[in-house]
């Protein structure tokens, strides 16, 4: 059995230091040039307080008697916009409510199958995401009721128990989820959508309403129902989820002593689910969404190499005239805002799903993509400090620094980071305007 011991949040003052550029900075790069901004973006510079680090010790046991500790940077979502004028507290209020369901998942939540997990409430936890991001964008003066639709949730095991689908007792797994399918699919209406034709799809509220969603949507309902089916002694065998990766399947599920090793993929488990949600939403809403071939990271540096003190000519081969036009007007969408579209990308929602990313702890290189998206905002110094926690958990983890493109375009984007950082003033003049002041709102 694995215990879990309360988490542990203290703030200590953490030195960064100057990561060197290496050899590599001294030469042109095609991603990122190491050089300053113009003489435009030097009459921008602000004036803010060196914020310490915030050291989070997750003393978390697993079976090993392993106790863990994370060191992550300052996230500054809620603090820049507060700075703004715009009123945070119910967003902050539901990024609470997902720490502390994330709280209780354990390192056997990324064992367990998600219909037997006694961890954090999944359908809680998804809908504190909601709750967040609803906030960021519609500027509510109430919060989402999230209970609301916790219930609803609830309801449709329920609707199930008492409807004509439940089998009677003893029937083969088979025929019990066959029944549970035909009552989802069929009887209740839920089919996927493309993601990309429709945000909503990427919220379970909006999913339980209109009954279209997401293939990981899905797979949360149906994890749900199962989760509940057996806390309501309906479900006496274990089951397991079919996540397809196809563009048209539909989750499935299957008695677990049947599961062969090629589905391992397939499964989900309490924490990949999670992990896969929030990825598509940090995914759908990058503001950057030229070049779907390179990683998130790329498209977000390569619009910065194309928007900042470069100019092109007609000779030059090495980037397409679509390239540099797409980069110009993806910077010209963040300095105006446009929320409205999820093929344009929306800044706080990709910020925000960055920030919960970090928190889970699932891949050091989310540090990474949460800087060049501070570096966009102009929090040059936040976006150093996170870049040198991304070199210190590649350090941890026993990681060398990557020799390919990323690697080169993250070496290229801390030599601009410290030659900025370095020039005279930087930190001593103040101006009234932010990044989140030069935005203006849809309506």
């Amino acid at each position: 059995m694995s215990s879990t011991t309360p988490w542990c949040t203290t703030t200590t003052t953490t030195t960064t230091s100057t990561i060197s550029p290496s050899s590599s900075s001294s030469s042109s790069s095609s991603l990122l040039h190491p050089f300053p901004h113009n003489s435009r973006a030097a009459s921008h510079r602000r004036r803010r307080r060196r914020f310490p680090l915030l050291r989070c010790c997750a003393l978390r046991r697993d079976d090993g008697g392993e106790v863990r500790d994370r060191l992550l940077p300052r996230l500054l979502l809620h603090d820049s916009l507060d700075a703004a004028g715009v009123d945070t507290r119910h967003a902050r209020a539901a990024c609470e409510g997902f720490q502390r369901q994330i709280g209780r998942l354990t390192a056997i939540d990324s064992t367990m199958i998600i219909a037997v997990s006694k961890g954090a409430d999944l359908g809680r936890a998804t809908l504190h995401v909601v709750e967040e991001d609803d906030s960021l964008v519609s500027h509510s003066s109430v919060p989402l009721p999230v209970d609301a639709f916790v219930d609803r949730l609830d309801d449709l095991s329920m609707g199930f128990c008492s409807s004509a689908y439940m089998p009677p007792s003893g029937v083969a797994p088979a025929v019990f989820l066959g029944n549970l399918e035909r009552y989802l699919y069929v009887h209740k209406g839920f089919r996927r959508i493309n993601v990309m034709s429709d945000a909503r799809a990427l919220y379970l509220h909006s999913v339980l309403t209109c009954r279209s969603g997401s293939v990981v949507m899905l797979s949360l309902i149906y994890s749900e129902m199962l989760k509940m089916l057996r806390i309501y002694g309906f479900l006496d065998f274990d089951a397991e989820i079919y996540f397809p990766f196809d563009l048209n399947s539909l989750p499935r599920g299957y008695e677990k002593q049947k599961s062969k090793i090629s589905d391992e993929p397939h499964i989900m488990t309490s924490k990949l689910l999670l992990v896969k949600i929030l990825k598509d939403l940090k995914y759908a809403f990058w503001p950057f969404q030229y070049d779907k071939s390179s990683s998130l990271f790329l498209r977000a540096v390569r619009t910065l190499n194309q928007t900042v003190g470069k100019s092109y000519s007609s000779s030059d081969n090495s980037v397409s005239s679509l390239e540099i036009a797409s980069a110009k007007a993806a910077q010209h969408r963040l300095e105006r805002g446009v929320w409205t579209n999820v093929r344009f990308g929306d800044m706080r929602r990709a910020l925000a799903a960055c920030e919960r990313l970090i928190l889970l702890h699932d891949d050091y290189r989310e540090l990474r993509d949460y800087a060049v998206l501070l570096y966009h905002c102009g929090y040059y110094e936040d976006c150093l400090q996170c870049l040198t926690l991304y070199h210190a958990s590649m350090e941890k983890e026993s990681q060398s620094d990557p020799e390919d493109v990323e690697g080169e375009a993250v070496k290229n984007l801390v030599a601009r980071l410290n030659l900025i950082l370095a020039d005279e003033g930087w930190s001593k003049q103040r101006t009234s305007t932010s990044y989140w002041n030069k935005i203006y709102e849809p309506w």
